[in-house]
């Protein structure tokens, strides 16, 4: 009895830690308001701003996305909408074209040689068409309210920030597997958000993220990160990070929030995470890489509990234990970040998410860091 319980505190204390320590980082980052009055702060704004979209086949979404950014409350002479149409063998570009009196300006990759990350270069190709200080990307199947994009300037003008990560919260989910990962995307969200409270920034999203211009071509732009098809949002927050410690800000605002979907089913599912988590490779950070390693380590020892309870006696009460502490310290972390996305309820479907969690998290972490995977039709690593 007691070598298994030695054994339960080794494994269990340092996961304990670190969920102590995102709680801690999630309550450390303020709400952010503008104190009622976006009109006001939006009549102020002194910030020139190109917000950049890449698009891939995304005719049945990107007319909402353009929309929602030409009906921003910002004044409009201090914004623009640059989108690079990725190679689309749909009417993305003639949707997009479509809007060009209204200033959206359309930009087309045509590459003659194979990529192995089209996004990246057309983000980098889209800074350099653009006029703006502030650059803000986000993802051609995103919708947000006519305060988001005042409210992440009011931020960026109010703090010392080169870089800002904003919420991303999915949303219209048509079944309980897609609120099983709205779920589990808002832990991940809550996740970065209290690393970077912590002023150990790891995980953004580049669906909702703003960075000085300046800083983009100081740092080389994704020079050194662009052999991965992903990263164009961590991995280049981690370089911010390192020349510039304590200037990455999380714009804490329910106006802030930018909404998607989740994945209609587990291969689109898999293949997205997958696609995350190979950026881990590229980590620099022992502390982050330190943190994922215990988080997986963790997980990997519950289910080998469960394995152990068809041959050793006590197995599956020590694999019940550990879920236990897994449930009990996530729902703790993840109540508050429910209760900021305006989703507390998801809360019923955790029970079911701690136990699915531990076989999604191995698999993941071994999945990620091997082998090629399918984005935007495309077989890439």
């Amino acid at each position: 009895m007691v070598p298994a319980l030695i054994l339960y505190v080794v494994i269990t204390a340092p996961y304990a830690l670190i969920m102590v320590f995102l709680i801690r980082g999630w309550h450390r980052n303020p709400n952010f308001t503008t104190n009622g009055d976006l009109q006001q702060a939006s009549a102020g704004a002194r910030t020139k701003v190109s917000i950049l979209i890449a698009a891939r086949n995304e005719e049945e979404n990107i007319s909402k996305t353009i929309n929602d950014i030409l009906a921003q409350d910002y004044p409009r002479e201090l914004y623009e909408l640059i989108v690079a149409d990725d190679h689309s063998t749909d009417r993305t570009s003639e949707i997009i074209s479509s809007y060009a009196a209204e200033g959206v300006r359309l930009l087309s990759l045509r590459e003659d040689r194979a990529l192995n990350s089209y996004k990246k270069k057309a983000i980098a190709d889209a800074i350099d068409l653009s006029t703006g200080d502030l650059i803000v990307t986000t993802d051609a199947d995103c919708r947000m309210s006519p305060a988001w994009l005042s409210t992440l300037v009011s931020f960026y003008e109010r703090t010392d920030v080169l870089l800002v990560s904003s919420p991303v919260v999915y949303f219209q989910e048509q079944d309980h597997f897609e609120k099983l990962q709205t779920l589990e995307f808002s832990f991940l969200i809550g996740l970065g958000a209290a690393m970077i409270g912590n002023n150990i920034p790891s995980t953004c999203n580049g669906a909702n993220l703003a960075y000085r211009k300046s800083v983009f071509y100081e740092l080389e732009g994704f020079k050194g990160i662009d052999d991965l098809a992903s990263g164009d949002d961590e991995l280049f927050l981690h370089k911010v990070t390192s020349r510039y410690p304590g200037r990455v800000g999380f714009c804490k605002s329910e106006q802030a929030i930018v909404y998607t979907h989740a994945k209609p089913d587990l291969t689109e599912f898999i293949r997205q995470r997958k696609r995350w988590a190979s950026k881990t490779v590229k980590y620099k950070n022992k502390k982050i890489v330190t943190l994922g390693i215990c988080i997986w380590a963790f997980n990997l020892g519950i289910l080998l509990g469960a394995l152990a309870g068809f041959f050793i006696p006590g197995g599956w009460i020590f694999m019940g234990a550990m879920l236990c502490a897994k449930f009990i310290l996530e729902l703790i972390f993840l109540v508050p970040v429910t209760r900021f996305i305006g989703r507390a309820w998801l809360i019923l479907y955790l029970p079911l998410l701690t136990v699915l969690h531990v076989l999604y998290m191995v698999l993941i972490g071994l999945l990620g860091n091997s082998g090629k995977y399918v984005w935007k039709g495309r077989l890439v690593r």
